[in-house]
């Protein structure tokens, strides 16, 4: 079985232009890491580092352990290759595991013959050795095993988080359009609020961005709202070890009594919605919810907060109907009711944004599955209106 203490490369991956909130995520974990780029963070780390990183990461994808990294120039060889490896290390005949690969090789065309081919030659490994195969299936409910192919250089990884690290486990119902759990940390990272000051979230939609400020602001993690990880399925693990990490980070919980997180939208249904996720979630009562217009959000004065709007945003041309209108309405709510805090907007329609007919001070690229889209900043000056 394979050292689960043992250092070696580990890959984290994310969405595209997510990095530089998971690099602030793995700095304030005590990890260094050693390159950044646009998708992914590489560091060394071991596999037990990759349990806590599991659990405790709000930005990424999967993190990824190295098994090896070789030449491969055709995909005649994969079989070759991967077979000669000691999956005997990591598996045992009885688990089930799924493979996932990415490739960019001129010598395939369907990825989907990677990923035959390197069971293939992992079920024969036990096969010749003992007799028995181990079962293996599409699904992640077991062993991982992820390929990276570009060009003539391939590298396999333990994947060992299984499912995406993106979802966070507590929204049992996810509304109209709702926004990914990542995102909405990566936005709020972004925005970097203090986690102190109120935060108020008009439009709240199935009150994800709500939930996550409160969890952030609370110290609860992911790893909380979620019970299975691949790397439960590989040799060597010590559920011990998972279940200390897990125990310190309940201990971690904390509340701060003056916090005031608000959320709030016109329907009710999304209200209904957003109270039964935070509920799940354990932060119902840290999130005050009203059914209202967004015009008519409280906003606690004398403070210097944070406002969050993700507003609708007409994705396709021809969908905007009533949009400029309630985009013009933002910022009039903003300028006359708001003085003091800082107000986003997440959009993925700039020119809607110019409705809002404020000077932004910041515009953050991100992207909304395939929706090229800004968080779009504002100062909201005492007694100015621009």
């Amino acid at each position: 079985m394979i050292d689960f203490d043992n250092k070696g490369k580990v890959v984290i991956t994310c969405k595209d232009r997510f990095a530089p909130y998971l690099e602030r995520e793995l700095l304030d974990l005590g990890f260094i890491p050693v390159a950044v780029h646009r998708t992914h963070i590489e560091l060394e780390a071991s596999l037990n580092d990759c349990i806590s990183l599991n659990l405790h990461l709000r930005t990424a994808s999967h993190v990824l352990y190295e098994i090896k990294s070789f030449y491969l120039h055709k995909a005649d060889d994969i079989y070759r290759r991967v077979k000669a490896l000691p999956w005997e290390e990591y598996i045992s005949d009885t688990t089930y595991f799924s493979v996932i690969s990415h490739v960019d090789n001129p010598t395939v065309d369907n990825p989907l013959f990677v990923n035959v081919r390197i069971k293939d030659a992992i079920v024969d490994k036990f096969r010749e050795a003992n007799g028995v195969r181990p079962d293996t299936g599409s699904e992640l409910e077991g062993a991982v095993f992820q390929m990276y192919w570009k060009d003539t250089q391939a590298t396999l990884y333990i994947n060992t988080s299984g499912e995406t690290l993106a979802k966070h486990g507590y929204r049992k119902i996810p509304g109209e359009a709702p926004m990914l759990e990542a995102l909405a940390s990566a936005t709020i990272y972004a925005s970097d609020w203090d986690r102190q000051s109120p935060f108020i979230n008009p439009m709240c939609g199935s009150g994800t961005l709500a939930i996550e400020a409160a969890l952030m602001a609370t110290d609860r993690f992911p790893g909380l709202y979620r019970d299975h990880y691949a790397f439960m399925h590989i040799l060597g693990y010590d559920e011990e070890i998972y279940q200390k990490i897990r125990a310190k980070m309940e201990r971690k919980v904390f509340v701060n009594p003056s916090l005031k997180i608000i959320a709030t939208d016109i329907s009710l249904q999304a209200i209904m919605f957003s109270k039964e996720n935070a509920q799940t979630a354990g932060v119902d009562e840290l999130i005050t919810f009203e059914q209202c217009d967004f015009a008519d959000t409280e906003v606690p004065e004398g403070k210097e907060g944070v406002l969050f709007f993700n507003p609708e945003y007409g994705e396709r041309l021809g969908e905007d109907g009533d949009l400029p209108e309630t985009y013009k309405r933002i910022g009039d709510f903003m300028k006359q009711k708001c003085a003091g805090y800082t107000g986003y907007v997440f959009t993925g329609n700039l020119p809607l944004a110019k409705k809002i007919g404020l000077r932004t001070s910041k515009r953050t690229e991100f992207y909304n599955g395939t929706i090229d889209c800004r968080l779009l900043k504002y100062e909201l000056f005492k007694g100015k209106g621009k």
